[in-house]
């Protein structure tokens, strides 16, 4: 997710340059971890114990600015989506095109998973042995949450919205949110104003202090990935390789339907838009920015024959609040932490999952690296009843998964772009 280059104002030390490291120290814990597990009850028990609490406490702090960070980030992307789409009729038919794709997204994520674990699962021996390394992980009290479709409904609208925050109930927060933010738009401009700059500069208020905490990413990364290699042992390797090809499988899947829309939607030969994909896709894939792959990704749109007026408003919307492939790979990646500790997903927890990863990406904004992964994942973990804690230990392979997120975003903005065009051949 370093694709999503921080916004002008954010602060520069939140960019994800040291994703090798925290990738490194994923490494050396889960080793360090395999090593200690030769060593007597004596030094592996303390030695488990002080690395625990180390990821534990980074991990904490982690946590603590989820919820301020995307109530800040809703209201502030649902405002600006708003005055976007009364613009232009061409910014309106885009922003309908980016939620009724991001839509689909999210369910096709959570399908694909399920079935992608059932096809390739991890091999049993080593799915225990990961559960023992995640021995930390409250797993009972998360499976014993499930809720009953009556449950679920009446959980959806919250009775105290401060209630709901304090206990991580987030979909009924996001909810609220959202509603309060598209009331937001109906008020006076001053006072609207005023709110904004308000959520604005909670936003980047949390922006810094999770700054401050990823710096320190590589440190807390080491302390779990430790534990976890010394409770599953080897296998920690395994199932961090079958997880990260899992869920860019899904983000392959995502990219192909972007050929698809191309196809019927833009009504492009496959042939011409694969061949006109070729530069934007390599920068996409070079450098993991859709801001990068821009100029190139205007280049092939116009290339294709879409008009400069098109281009010129949708593909900027689509880098500033377009993610195809955020909602499908991150349902995917809390499924895969459901599979990984052994819970059943009840339909509801999957639907909560879907919902929430749709509801959340309509306003994405550009984040960095590490940060989007926060952001974006743990909101959907929550909602479905599951723990985060699994998640400190995926995102230091995120770097991986993140190529095929901005192969894909790139290829679905293009193609979006033209389905767009082909509907509104000009802006009023």
């Amino acid at each position: 997710m370093s694709e999503h280059a921080s916004k002008a104002g954010r602060p520069s030390g939140m960019a994800s340059s040291n994703g090798w490291l925290i990738l490194t120290a994923l490494a050396l814990g889960i080793a360090a971890g395999v090593g200690a597990s030769a060593l007597g009850d004596g030094w592996r028990d303390p030695a488990i114990r002080w690395a625990s609490a180390l990821g534990g406490i980074w991990l904490d702090a982690l946590k603590v600015t989820v919820i301020p960070l995307i109530v800040a980030l809703l209201i502030s992307g649902i405002v600006g989506g708003a005055k976007a789409a009364a613009g232009s009729r061409v910014a309106g038919n885009s922003i309908l095109w980016f939620v009724v794709v991001l839509t689909g997204s999210a369910a096709f994520g959570g399908l694909m998973m399920p079935l992608l674990l059932g096809l390739f699962p991890l091999p049993e021996q080593a799915a225990e042995a990961l559960r023992a390394g995640l021995a930390g992980v409250d797993k009972a009290a998360a499976a014993s949450s499930v809720p009953t479709p009556i449950d679920f409904v009446r959980s959806v609208v919250p009775s105290n919205i401060f209630a709901a925050a304090v206990n991580d109930q987030i979909l009924p927060l996001t909810l609220f949110t959202a509603a309060f933010a598209l009331a937001i738009t109906k008020i006076d401009i001053p006072r609207r104003a005023n709110l904004v700059d308000f959520f604005q500069a909670v936003e980047q208020t949390m922006l810094v202090m999770i700054g401050w905490v990823l710096w320190i990413a590589p440190v807390g990364v080491f302390g779990l990935a430790f534990a976890l290699g010394a409770g599953a042992g080897a296998s920690a390797f395994g199932a961090v390789i079958h997880y990260v090809l899992l869920v860019m499988l899904v983000g392959l899947g995502v990219t192909a339907a972007g050929y698809l829309i191309a196809l019927f939607f833009a009504r492009w030969s496959l042939r011409d838009f694969a061949r006109a994909m070729i530069p934007p896709q390599a920068v996409a894939i070079s450098t993991q920015s859709s801001l990068a792959s821009l100029p190139a990704m205007v280049g092939a749109a116009r290339g294709l024959g879409v008009r400069e007026e098109n281009s010129d408003v949708t593909l900027p919307l689509a880098v500033a609040l377009f993610r195809a492939t955020g909602p499908a790979m991150n349902v995917a990646v809390a499924v895969y932490v459901s599979y990984w500790l052994g819970i059943e997903l009840a339909p509801w927890q999957l639907f909560a999952g879907i919902a929430m990863a749709s509801i959340a990406s309509y306003w994405a904004v550009s984040l960095p690296g590490q940060l989007s992964f926060v952001t974006s994942i743990a909101p959907i973990a929550l909602a479905m009843g599951l723990p985060v804690e699994p998640l400190a230990i995926l995102i230091a392979v995120e770097t991986f998964p993140d190529i095929v997120r901005t192969l894909g975003n790139v290829t679905m903005d293009v193609a979006v772009t033209g389905a767009v065009a082909r509907k509104t051949p000009s802006p009023d």
